[in-house]
């Protein structure tokens, strides 16, 4: 046998290889980073979403602080 036709098929298991582990460690790592920013999300929002009734309150809220602004 020929030099050629053993290492031929050696260098493409190891390409083949490499090109795997390369993408398997980038989709842990999108998959890692996705985790942190859910949980980052979730901690500055007090663990959910902010309901409409408490983008109401705030706007109530505000509205109270304006008028009593313009009442002193």
């Amino acid at each position: 046998m020929d030099a050629g036709q053993i290492a031929l098929p050696i260098i493409g298991i190891a390409a083949a290889a490499a090109v795997t582990f390369y993408a398997v460690s980038f989709a842990e790592l999108r998959e890692k980073s996705f985790k942190e920013l859910e949980e980052s999300d979730s901690e500055a929002n007090g663990g959910g979403f902010i309901s409409s009734a408490s983008s109401r309150e705030v706007r109530a809220r505000r509205k109270a602080e304006k008028e009593a602004k313009r009442r002193s």
